[in-house]
């Protein structure tokens, strides 16, 4: 049985119109495995991750974790069966509180996994394993860097000793030096664990790094899926190949590929550009 799994899985916002965020996705993550969901901004990776989560109800098709359906966040504290699904945002100023010191935070990941009949740990081992000194225990967040703050998210995350860590582009906001590194932590911290990771990413040169299997979306659908040196290497679907070619390779000249036009795009799905904005 997957840890994860996800069928048909369709996400919708009501509005003046109905916005069909994600369409029809599905995908599995096994304990131990690292799958990466990649695509442009507004393809509908977060929504996927928050429906994983449980902070978005489908509008169709099923998540189930470990075989359960994952139930909807409400005002309650989520069961202790489920405590074991833990999530890292992209930006640790809206994730972490600033008027509590960083161990307390950590703490409340230590008292979920309790209450589950693990061991107790200790903040400060948390801040270590994420390259932390143990000395900022009692810090206030306002007082970290934007990239130490998200390893505290993290520290946070994993103090929960989860099954199951969803990341939704949890290294867009740190710069371009700590991308990578944090990504491999992310990826070694988990596996220690024996967790699954899904990493949500618009950076498939990070994902080619840490990701066992890599799934491509735009616009809200999966168009190719596969182990990610497949991908990589043997692109078939058009979208895919023209994240790898954007990919910046040094030339001496400081050239870049040129982003696909609007009619190229539009002949991925044999449409008229016109009829873009609704593919």
């Amino acid at each position: 049985m997957s840890l994860l799994r996800v069928d048909d899985l369709a996400v919708e916002y009501r509005g003046a119109k109905v916005v069909r965020a994600v369409d029809g996705v599905s995908l599995s993550i096994d304990a131990g495995e690292v799958v990466a969901l990649v695509g442009e901004s507004g393809c509908g990776k977060s929504s996927l991750a928050r429906a994983v989560v449980g902070m978005e109800t489908p509008s169709e098709g099923s998540v189930q974790y470990r075989g359960r359906p994952v139930p909807t966040l409400g005002v309650r504290q989520r069961s202790n069966d489920f405590t074991s699904i833990q999530m890292v945002f992209q930006d640790p100023n809206s994730s972490l509180n600033p008027r509590i010191r960083v161990g307390a935070q950590i703490s409340e990941g230590i008292a979920a996994a309790r209450r589950r009949g693990m061991e107790a740990t200790r903040p400060e081992e948390w801040l270590e394993r994420v390259g932390l000194p143990a000395t900022v225990v009692n810090r206030y967040p306002h007082s970290f860097s934007g990239g130490q703050r998200q390893r505290i998210a993290i520290a946070r995350a994993l103090a929960a000793r989860p099954d199951l860590l969803v990341a939704d582009e949890p290294i867009s906001a740190l710069d371009a030096s700590s991308q990578a590194a944090v990504a491999e932590m992310m990826r070694k911290l988990a596996l220690e664990s024996g967790a699954g990771l899904l990493f949500i990413s618009h950076d498939l040169a990070v994902v080619r790094l840490i990701a066992d299997r890599t799934l491509v979306m735009y616009r809200g659908r999966v168009v190719e899926s596969g182990a990610t040196d497949a991908v990589w290497n043997e692109s078939r679907h058009p979208y895919t190949r023209s994240l790898v070619a954007a990919i910046p390779e040094p030339d001496g000249k400081g050239n870049l590929p040129a982003a696909p036009t609007v009619a190229e795009r539009a002949a991925w799905f044999d449409i008229v550009p016109e009829a873009l904005d609704r593919v």
